[in-house]
């Protein structure tokens, strides 16, 4: 079985790894610039633990005029910030990346299927009650979009 929503998952994913390496190599141009929301809380990534309290589970960075050493690799990429007038590194791994866009050209992707995986790993994390029934069952096949 061809599983379609992971392919087009890893692509829309390499379609914003593309941009990061295109603004890596070229930089930015004075009217574009990226919103970038994540899980914060994400294991992968390394944020200031400053940052972590004050955005627990979710955070959004700008990259527009003031960034540093933008590098992009194969499962995260790194970029230096200034919040509040203080220099913070961090790594962003891809796979807690949850939107972005550029408003200056009307474009973005949400990458809902992250939140997904998280939420599955979640998931198989949990015990099960053996005691569940199926009348508190939910069965989610019924509103798959098309």
């Amino acid at each position: 079985m061809i599983d379609y929503q992971r392919i087009l998952s890893k692509n829309l994913l390499n379609v914003f790894i593309d941009i990061l390496k295109n603004i890596e190599k070229n930089g930015l141009d004075g009217k574009n610039h990226l919103y970038i929301t994540f899980n914060s809380n994400n294991p992968r990534n390394i944020v200031p633990d400053w940052l972590l309290q004050k955005y627990p589970n979710e955070m959004t960075i700008v990259i527009q005029h003031e960034y540093y050493h933008l590098s992009v690799n194969k499962n995260y990429f790194n970029i230096g910030l200034s919040f509040n007038n203080k220099k913070s590194d961090l790594r962003i791994s891809f796979d807690s990346i949850i939107s972005f866009a550029d408003p200056s050209v009307n474009f973005g992707l949400n990458y809902e299927f992250n939140k997904l995986q998280r939420e599955k790993k979640k998931k198989n994390n949990l015990k099960i009650d053996k005691k569940l029934d199926d009348s508190n069952v939910i069965n989610f096949s019924n509103f798959k979009k098309n």
